[in-house]
């Protein structure tokens, strides 16, 4: 079953950095407004390492 949003969003919060970034690119099926809504939990000075994973899909 897929998780919900609600779902998802508490565990990105509580994640460790490597977590968060593993959710944030593996996750699927969520829309543009969810993952800026995930980005707010995301620490800024790390957005490099982010968006590195983001680019090497």
């Amino acid at each position: 079953m897929e998780k919900k949003f609600e779902d998802i969003k508490k565990e990105f919060m509580n994640a460790s950095l490597d977590e968060k970034i593993r959710i944030y690119t593996s996750t699927q099926g969520l829309t543009v407004e969810q993952f800026k809504e995930l980005l707010a939990y995301f620490p800024l000075k790390h957005l490099d390492k982010l968006e590195e994973a983001v680019n090497s899909i």
